[in-house]
């Protein structure tokens, strides 16, 4: 797995917005697979990079306030727990100044006072992060009224929950507890001049669960939807010899889960756990605009299966080199076969 140094001055600590810049004044750095080349770019100029009947598929997930502070932990709310009603996996960490830290402790049984008179009660462990909890609330709705965006040390200070939200983003009551960060930079002007250009686009939802930035544990089981309409476009683009270019990890995700062995796509909702790596590759997917990831992450297995871990080596060298920055409020990464 590809390995680096990430140093401190390369994570975005805060929006672009809030340096004065608009969503989309952030860099993007291509390569390209076929011949290797790397290219330095501003994310604005997208619709001069991709061609005429492209297809770019979309992640509608909204974002969840899912993090709830109490005096010396905070709770982070991931995914609802599959095939069992009012139970959800969450991660306690400990608050250590304005961050947050992974917190070992807990037991079967323990409850925790929650803001607004709610109560966590903690069931069982379901992997030495996450537990199995239950609060004696409907927890979206909780979330909505207590709740704040999930952010971690890089982001020393709190945004309000539209900066985590994304042109795409649809029904806030179905959302996931992190960024489809990959969308952000998009704005209706950029999404207009891509339109006009012949770029296609299509929809699917991804609701991710929360990150493991210390762990760099593999993504668990996440509720998909990708529409008859959208399986149909893919197929549309596939047989014409146009490109389908996922925007996000999580597309990738969902788009392979529902894709048979000669690449084809099926309309499918349900929970996935599927994982791309090199060694089963991609089968839908041609393309991936993405964010930058950390060392070691998970995600560095599925973008090496898509532009193989030569140009991928090359590509986060040009990034440390040229001063790319990290993470959900930085420039971006677009791979092309």
């Amino acid at each position: 797995m590809l390995d680096f140094r990430l140093p401190p001055e390369l994570e975005a600590h805060e929006p672009p917005e809030a340096r004065g810049r608009a969503r989309d004044d952030v860099r993007l750095l291509v390569g390209r697979r076929g011949t290797g080349e790397i290219g330095h770019h501003e994310f604005r100029e997208l619709p001069d990079l991709l061609d005429r009947g492209d297809l770019l598929v979309v992640n509608t997930s909204a974002t969840l306030p899912a993090a709830v502070r109490l005096d010396r932990l905070a709770v982070h709310f991931s995914t609802p727990l599959r095939d069992a009603p009012g139970v959800w996996l969450v991660e306690l960490r400990r608050r250590a100044g304005k961050a947050t830290k992974p917190y070992g402790g807990g037991r079967p049984g323990e409850w925790f006072p929650l803001p607004g008179g709610a109560t966590l009660t903690l069931i069982r462990r379901h992997t030495d992060r996450l537990w199995q909890a239950r609060l004696n609330a409907d927890v979206v709705p909780y979330l909505l009224r207590y709740g704040a965006p999930i952010r971690y040390s890089y982001v020393p200070r709190d945004w309000p929950a539209s900066a985590y939200q994304s042109v795409f983003a649809l029904d806030r009551r179905a959302g996931g507890a992190e960024m489809p960060s990959a969308s952000r930079p998009f704005t209706p002007e950029l999404v207009t001049r891509l339109v006009s250009k012949g770029v296609l686009m299509a929809p699917l939802t991804l609701h991710t669960g929360v990150a493991s930035p210390e762990a760099h544990e593999p993504p668990y089981a996440e509720r998909y939807d990708v529409p008859a309409a959208t399986a149909d476009i893919v197929n549309h683009v596939q047989d014409r010899g146009g490109r389908v270019i996922a925007v996000g990890t999580t597309v990738v995700r969902a788009l392979e889960t529902v894709a048979a062995a000669d690449g084809t796509v099926r309309a499918g909702a349900g929970w996935t756990e599927h994982i791309v790596t090199p060694e089963h590759g991609v089968r839908a997917v041609a393309g991936l605009l993405t964010g930058l990831h950390e060392p070691r992450s998970s995600h560095l297995l599925m973008l090496t299966a898509i532009a193989g871990p030569e140009l991928l080596a090359r590509t986060y060298e040009a990034a440390l080199t040229e001063g790319y920055l990290w993470h959900e409020f930085g420039d971006l990464n677009l791979l092309l076969p």
